[in-house]
């Protein structure tokens, strides 16, 4: 993993990067090993001699996309510090969206691990719920002692899950408004302002 993610052009990495879309695209049980193998241009066995077993890479690939939102949300949290909350929120929301947008296998990724049925036993990565707690402390939204409400963390997880839900389901919903990408996104961002900032910052 670390190998893979320190040299982006290795073979390693770039079997990773194409099995984050393929597994983002069709979940671990509609992926296989040969799809991703193919789209990377490489036989197999290659893929099983850099990777192991799909369950391994599937579990690479989680690893790697939460390290990457963790990265994110960092660079976030530089930009939109010491501003105020209805600020913070705004920019936060605009710069999130357009990473979402820009990486639509990481909320499908997260729905197909931890909210579809699966037979391949899978347990909670411990950096997820640090994720959120770190996002309600970037709000201003810990107590004194830095600690982080469970009702909190549960408001933090619907702002985010309302992201997640405008990507993962952008070819549904664009339909049924009749709209395109370039409409879509910026009326994603104004609904998710119109909603949260009110609820998060008052009016």
């Amino acid at each position: 993993m670390e190998k893979a993610r320190k040299d982006p052009d290795s073979m390693k990495a770039r079997i990773l990067s194409e099995a984050r879309r393929v597994f983002g695209r069709y979940g671990y049980h509609g992926a296989t090993t040969r799809i991703i193998a193919k789209e990377v241009g490489i036989d197999v066995s290659t893929l099983y001699y850099h990777w192991g077993e799909k369950s391994d890479l599937y579990e690479a690939v989680i690893s790697d996309v939460t390290e990457d939102l963790r990265q994110q949300l960092r660079i976030v949290e530089k930009i939109i510090h010491g501003h105020p909350l209805r600020q913070r929120m705004a920019q936060a929301i605009e710069l999130m969206t357009d990473y979402l947008f820009e990486h639509p296998e990481i909320p499908n990724l997260i729905f197909f691990r931890y909210f579809s049925q699966t037979r391949l036993e899978m347990e909670l990565d411990a950096r997820v719920p640090e994720l959120f707690v770190d996002i309600a402390r970037s709000m201003g939204l810990a107590d004194d002692q830095g600690l982080v409400s469970v009702s909190t963390k549960m408001r933090v997880l619907a702002m985010t899950m309302a992201n997640c839900n405008f990507v993962s389901g952008e070819d549904f919903f664009r339909s049924m408004l009749d709209l395109d990408r370039k409409e879509y996104i910026p009326l994603v961002k104004e609904t998710l302002k119109f909603i949260l900032i009110p609820a998060f910052a008052g009016q």
